[in-house]
């Protein structure tokens, strides 16, 4: 038995730094935090002092009991955590519960998992520090009473099964804030002019702009008559170097904003992939508020950059941290070893390991070197001149390398114009100008990105918090995130060419969106609950000002428990009075009066989501209000009267087709033809109420088209069709995906074959065993044999008679009834008699004249 005991978080953290100890070192993962509070209000106690009862779950028994033995056998046991607050309550953690001694622990932190930072770690051990212990502590014990106590008055006054969250609560708020100034922002026009000149030269062209701009059309008209034979020149003409400097290594939040530019990652899945690149000794800890570069990283560097690129391309930098409170981590985001060029071990990791090298390589660089050409253009019919702008790069510099990516939407601006040789007084030609209607463009809805970016300037959450706090707020269903198509809008384009002026009203598109976060309904209906109710969980200052107090519990400034009482007191009333006072929120607005019943229209969040109303709610059973779903383009907060009287014509009845009734209406996943028995989903963005018998014919024949076979396996028919997770073939009830790799419009019956059979393999490997009349399998997963009892996913636990997990022979001999106590013991209600409910109401389908 190893003398030495040292426990990581993760297995391959434990596999990595295995390799760099010698035999008297055993290196065990926890697999994380190895306990939690136990749930419901009996995890704190708030009357006395907010002390915490923690337990071990389930999944990690095992685990609590191999490090326990382990323990107790070795000489000296070393806590080997990640070096933030989180990892060192994982330490503390790992203390109490495996009932450590201080004698015999020791605790060592290390920014990258390379041997000499190992053995550097192991050289400098140091004690559990308390005050981190104490800040995790209390972040964790605020959002647990946070969530605790607002849920259930979500639940009471706006909609069961709701929840909220400190930062996620924020973090919504700032996105619906941000819907409504998209929402009433009123566009204005104005004429922008260009202009082409020719030097005389060739094909030398001077691409010039005027730096005003005309509000009407026709003073953008006259300007443009002014010029139809005027004499253009250089009245002025500026040469200026100009440098540009490299942005510092990544932080954590620069690196999730610049991986969502770059690569297209969401936050989350950046950070899980720089959690595997860490652990497998690639880059630096990855969770990080710190620009500062190590002297050996700054040397590394510089080795590289004179080896790669030469002496001119290097200049050492410094970088200094501006963020408030930057403690958790010592230095930036870098690769471990600067002569790595590459790493990972797939596609994603290298697309992020390179992202990762580049902006740190970069960041030890020369500067970029351009020389910025201004030219004044003067017009002899106008007082007004032109400007021409340009900019030669002398020296690449750091761009050689890399360029950061903004989060500004591109304007049509021609960036880095390259201007011709000009000399002051030079005469110009005009080849064109043009004055074309430009609107103003309201703030731009967030992306994952630029959300992470408002945070940290307001101060709110941390590094090791920005991804879950996005992930929540979408699971929870207060955001999505999607593209939404623009709409058509018309422009005026004057172009003055050979002498004349033509005019055109032309049509672009406008307000399209990739990947931004949209506020839904409930989200909506939620954030307003909680500004009206609950104003420091959701003020910004306020939530900026919790993370400064934990900081300072971190660096020992605060008591924890005393921050925790001056926090918990004021919240704890708020509870009590909105509880007792609050009205019910469902984001009801009235819209107007139905012209048709003299009633009222409302549009609001129901218990199955947003719809309009007509009518009040009273006690006369005959003047019931009636109701209709909004679509999913459509919200309580923009939805029109006449957009909501529109819902109420869903569902119509159109002629039959083939014998079969045809009819239109919207369900639960959008709008549909319903022809017979089938319901034929209409094309996104398409308006029902415009679909007619031609249309929905067409409709049906698509469908019908697209479900024909394309070939025939073993006697049965192969259809095709494209969902949710993207092309797939259909063969006797099975539906098959269809890799990339595959030509999906040009299958062959060979590829189909190939599909079919690979499917049928794995569908074999599948069952262990199968209860097809009770709709009980025992299957296999990725993470092991599991339980399916209808759509539930339930876990095996341990053979009651030996305590260990099933072997696989046990597994294909259990019994039915053994296997049904395992679903009891985790779904008591499994096999109790479900209650009839009660028929729904006949819908009366209009017929559609």
């Amino acid at each position: 038995m190893a003398k030495n005991l040292l426990i990581v978080e993760s297995p391959a953290k434990a596999k990595t730094i295995e390799g760099y100890l010698g035999k008297d070192f055993l290196v065990k993962s926890s697999y994380g935090h190895i306990r939690d509070l136990v749930k419901g209000d009996m995890g704190i106690d708030i009357s006395n002092d907010f002390s915490q009862t923690y337990e071990v779950p389930a999944d990690k028994k095992q685990v609590v009991t191999e490090l326990k033995k382990l323990a107790k056998e070795a000489e000296m046991v070393w806590l080997a955590s990640d070096e933030d607050r989180e990892g060192e309550a994982i330490s503390w953690h790992l203390f109490e519960t495996l009932g450590l001694k201080e004698a015999n622990t020791k605790r060592i932190v290390f920014h990258e998992i390379t041997k000499p930072a190992i053995l550097k770690a192991i050289e400098t051990p140091r004690t559990i520090d308390y005050n981190l212990v104490h800040a995790q502590q209390a972040r964790r014990v605020l959002d647990r009473l946070v969530g605790f106590e607002l849920s259930p008055v979500l639940w009471k006054k706006v909609k069961p099964s709701l929840s909220a969250g400190r930062v996620q609560s924020v973090a919504v708020r700032l996105i619906v804030d941000r819907e409504r100034e998209v929402n009433q922002f009123n566009a204005t026009a104005a004429f922008k002019i260009t202009a082409q000149f020719s030097t005389g030269k060739g094909r030398e062209i001077v691409k010039a702009e005027l730096p005003q701009r005309f509000e009407k059309a026709a003073d953008a008209e006259k300007f443009l008559q002014d010029c139809v034979n005027a004499n253009f020149s250089v009245s002025n003409l500026e040469v200026r170097p100009a440098k540009r400097n490299p942005a510092a290594p990544f932080t954590t939040s620069t690196l999730q904003q610049e991986a969502s530019r770059k690569l297209g990652y969401s936050v989350a899945r950046t950070m899980q992939i720089a959690q595997k690149l860490y652990e497998s000794g690639k880059i630096t800890y990855m969770r990080t508020d710190s620009v500062n570069l190590s002297e050996t990283a700054i040397a590394a560097a510089a080795a590289e950059i004179k080896s790669a690129y030469g002496q001119q391309y290097h200049q050492p930098r410094v970088y200094k941290t501006k963020t408030a409170g930057a403690q958790e981590a010592h230095e930036a985001i870098r690769p471990t070893y600067f002569n790595q060029h590459t790493a990972g071990s797939d596609n994603a990791e290298k697309r992020l390991y390179e992202l990762i090298w580049k902006r740190a390589i970069a960041s030890q660089m020369s500067e970029a070197i351009f020389e910025k050409t201004t030219a004044n253009i003067h017009i002899n019919t106008r007082k007004e001149e032109l400007i021409a702008e340009g900019e030669v790069l002398k020296f690449d510099g750091f761009l050689k390398v890399y360029l950061e990516s903004t989060d500004e939407e591109e304007d049509d601006n021609d960036d880095n114009n390259l201007l011709p040789p000009l000399t002051k007084g030079q005469t110009l030609l005009l080849k064109e100008m043009a004055a074309v209607e430009r609107f103003s463009r309201p703030p731009a809805r967030y992306t994952e990105a630029s959300l992470v970016k408002k945070l940290e300037e307001l101060g709110i959450g941390r590094p090791s918090t920005y991804a879950p706090t996005i992930s929540t707020i979408q699971n929870r269903g207060y955001v999505v995130k999607e593209d939404r198509d623009g709409k058509k809008r018309n422009f005026v384009s004057m172009v003055l060419a050979d002498g004349n002026i033509s005019k055109q009203t032309k049509t672009e598109v406008t307000g399209a969106e990739k990947a931004k976060l949209f506020p839904t309904d409930i989200g909506e209906v939620v954030n307003d609950f909680l500004v009206e109710h609950f104003k420091g969980i959701v003020d910004f200052n306020f939530t900026a000002k919790v993370e400064k107090q934990f900081d300072e519990i971190a660096q020992g400034l605060q008591e924890w428990t005393k921050m925790l009482h001056s926090f918990y007191k004021p919240f704890h009333t708020e509870v009590e009075t909105t509880l007792e006072t609050a009205d019910r929120a469902n984001g009801e607005r009235l819209l107007g009066v139905d012209p048709v019943s003299g009633k009222n229209v409302y549009a609001k969040v129901g218990r199955y989501g947003p719809l309009v109303q007509i009518g009040d709610l009273t006690d006369d059973e005959n003047d019931k209000p009636r109701y209709a779903s909004l679509l999913k383009s459509q919200s309580v907060g923009t939805v029109t009267l006449e957009e909501a009287l529109d819902q109420f014509k869903l569902p119509f009845q159109l002629d039959d087709y083939q014998d079969k009734e045809v009819s239109v209406g919207v369900g639960r996943f959008g709008p549909y033809v319903k022809w017979g028995d089938a319901f034929i989903s209409i094309p996104k963005n398409e308006d029902p109420l415009t679909v007619d018998m031609d249309r929905a014919i067409e409709i049906i024949q698509e469908k019908m088209s697209a479900d024909a076979p394309v070939a025939q396996y073993q006697n049965r028919p192969v259809t095709k069709g494209t969902g949710r997770f993207g092309p797939f073939i259909k063969w006797n009830d099975l539906f098959i995906n269809v890799p990339r790799a595959y030509n999906f419009e040009n299958l062959s019956q060979r590829d189909i074959e190939e599909l079919i059979t690979k499917k049928i393999e794995k569908e074999n490997n599948r069952f262990i065993q199968q209860w097809t009349d009770e709709k009980i399998a025992i299957e296999n997963g990725r993470w092991g044999p599991f339980i399916r009892f209808g759509k539930e996913m339930l876990k095996l636990g341990n053979n009651s008679a030996t305590k260990q997990k099933y072997t696989a022979e046990e597994l294909a001999s259990i019994s039915l009834e053994d296997v049904k106590k395992l679903i009891v013991a985790q779904v008591p209600d499994a096999f109790e008699p479900k209650k009839k409910k009660a028929p729904a109401k006949k819908k009366t389908v209009a017929k559609k004249k």
